[in-house]
């Protein structure tokens, strides 16, 4: 009986679908999947276990070739699974079945880290293992410009914009201040070249000759010292009956002027005109006969006049609250009109006469009246005064 040989027909493995649990799992995975659950991170483990981040990141990813000296791989690897609760053994294998490390010898080359002197090393470029492609982990490096916002720069920019605008302003406006302009007139004026400066230097006041003084006319001075209103008026008593008295001879309506006094010093003549002001004080003046030098100061200590006094000379004080005081060379050439009576000379001759007190009353208290025959400088220059 002939048998027919059939061909054996090979059936491939169909391959059985796998579960959420079939596939290989890997140490590094186991690892970092207890360290999640402990809530720790690869610098927490370096602080508790006194092992490198690197090197715990090696562990993980099955890399042997961090660590410098391969103969504390062993201890290493059981440290860190006995960290994580894990059978430090068992971890150990699966580490050397997954990076194919082998452990060698204490005494062999392979388990030094130094090298010998006569086998080249190729050189190895070194890399960071955070930031390798086996720690997807670790953050990138930002770039410089990364940082920078374009918000950031606009609004540098318009602050710097507005620095600038507001010191512009500030400028402008310092400069607009301070520039001087000169408006146009109608009239032009004269060239001052064409005035002389001496044709009027004897109406302002009385030069005093060989001392450039001038003092200041009468007229400035009555308007700065002339007598204060008084606060009630003095009146005249009339004693007549009202029909006897004429308005146009007696009262304010009277047509004749009262009489006016010269001598303040002598008595008032009655008058019926109301007196609404006080008496003048009487008109003191200063009469050098001879060259003098005179200073004369305010109560508050500020010169008011300081030069030399030529023959002739006469200078008005001014009537002031509280006196004024004189110093004079020589005391000799200098006397004291008051209300045109001559009163002097202010001392001896050759002396000098400090801190007297310039007021009528002081001067005609002090110093008798001056005899015109007796002094003949005195009388000369009274003689060409008139």
């Amino acid at each position: 009986m002939i048998r027919r040989r059939t061909p054996r027909i090979v059936e491939d493995p169909q391959a059985e679908p796998k579960g959420f649990d079939a596939f290989e799992l890997r140490l590094g995975d186991a690892m970092r999947g207890e360290r999640a659950t402990m809530g720790k991170s690869l610098l927490d483990v370096q602080r508790e276990l006194r092992i490198k981040a690197s090197y715990i990141a090696a562990i993980e990813n099955a890399d042997p070739t961090a660590f410098d000296t391969p103969g504390f791989i062993a201890g290493y690897v059981r440290s860190y699974a006995r960290y994580l609760g894990m059978d430090p053994d068992q971890a150990f294998a699966d580490f050397c079945r997954e990076s194919g490390f082998a452990t060698a010898h204490g005494m062999s080359a392979e388990a030094s880290s130094i090298r010998k002197k006569d086998v080249v090393a190729a050189p190895v470029k070194a890399r960071d293992p955070f930031m390798g492609s086996n720690t997807p982990f670790a953050p990138a490096r930002e770039g410089f410009l990364s940082r920078i916002e374009p918000g950031a720069i606009g609004s540098a920019m318009v602050l710097m914009l507005l620095i600038g605008s507001i010191g512009f302003g500030g400028y402008t406006v310092l400069n607009e201040v301070q520039r001087v302009r000169l408006a146009p007139v109608e009239n032009t004026p004269d060239v001052l070249a064409d005035l002389d400066p001496l044709a009027n230097r004897v109406q302002g006041g009385q030069q005093v000759a060989g001392a450039g003084l001038q003092t200041p006319q009468a007229e400035a001075l009555d308007r700065l010292y002339r007598p204060q209103a008084l606060d009630v008026p003095v009146m005249v008593a009339r004693d007549a009956p009202i029909s006897t008295l004429d308005p146009d001879e007696v009262g304010s309506f009277q047509s004749v002027a009262p009489v006016q006094v010269a001598d303040a010093a002598s008595p008032r003549e009655p008058s019926s005109v109301p007196q609404v002001v006080e008496q003048a004080a009487p008109e003191l003046q200063m009469v050098a006969v001879r060259p003098a030098w005179v200073r004369v100061r305010s109560a508050d200590g500020s010169v008011i006049f300081e030069g030399i006094m030529e023959a002739g000379d006469r200078w008005t004080v001014p009537q002031t609250e509280d006196p004024a005081t004189l110093r004079v060379g020589e005391s000799s050439a200098i006397y004291f009109a008051v209300n045109g009576q001559h009163y002097g000379p202010a001392g001896t001759r050759g002396t000098v006469t400090s801190n007297l007190s310039l007021t009528a009353e002081n001067l005609t208290a002090t110093y008798t009246l001056a005899d015109l025959t007796s002094h003949q400088d005195l009388a000369r220059t009274v003689a060409q005064a008139d």
